[in-house]
């Protein structure tokens, strides 16, 4: 049985977008801040962890138009999280993404029921299935009880605008906090909840 995990570069006040560069009044705001050895760790843990990335067509576009030159560009320790990326199964949710160009990649129809689709994909793949970015998708699956771990980047910055990770829901949600750890010098944070 797999399990959606979504992990999000987020501001104190909740803001997901543009962390790394996409076009947004601040853009790359997650570069301002050192993440140290700890936040590296603990990206290339729940990567190197992951059977599996479900990603929604706005990232599908923005990963696919990076990894696979950052594989070719990057040497070390850094190549194989690049190469790691790139080669696992990636699920796209998108209702016009017909041919995927990116490696191993598989088409949901984003026209159909995605919660019904993920569903089934979760008794398909055994392990975590990772989600990054993606907030529409991420929201979704929110809404239908379908994630069951949050694994957040917290920066110490309020940027006040943006797209933000958690929207309205029809109902609340518990979560119970299993990690916590600060990482770099400047004062981010990590944090894993999972369904309590």
């Amino acid at each position: 049985m797999g399990r959606i995990v979504v992990t999000e570069f987020i501001s104190m006040d909740g803001v997901m977008q543009a962390p790394g560069g996409e076009k947004f009044k601040y853009e790359g705001w997650t570069f301002d801040f050192d993440r140290g050895e700890g936040g590296g760790k603990f990206k290339a843990e729940e990567l190197f962890d992951a059977e599996a990335q479900l990603i929604g067509r706005v990232t599908y576009d923005s990963f696919a138009g990076a990894w696979p030159q950052y594989e070719e560009e990057w040497e070390g320790e850094m190549k194989e999280f690049a190469r790691r990326f790139n080669s696992m199964p990636k699920y796209v949710v998108s209702s016009t993404l017909v041919d995927p160009e990116w490696t191993n990649c598989t088409v949901i129809d984003g026209s159909g029921d995605v919660p019904g689709q993920v569903a089934s994909l979760k008794e398909q793949v055994d392990g975590n299935i990772l989600l990054a970015g993606s907030r529409r998708l991420a929201q979704e699956l929110l809404e239908h009880d379908l994630v069951d771990e949050l694994r957040l980047m917290v920066f110490p910055v309020v940027l006040g605008t943006g797209d933000r990770l958690f929207g309205e829901f029809s109902d609340k949600s518990t979560w119970k906090l299993v990690e916590s750890n600060p990482v770099g010098s400047d004062g981010v944070l990590t944090l894993v909840y999972r369904r309590a």
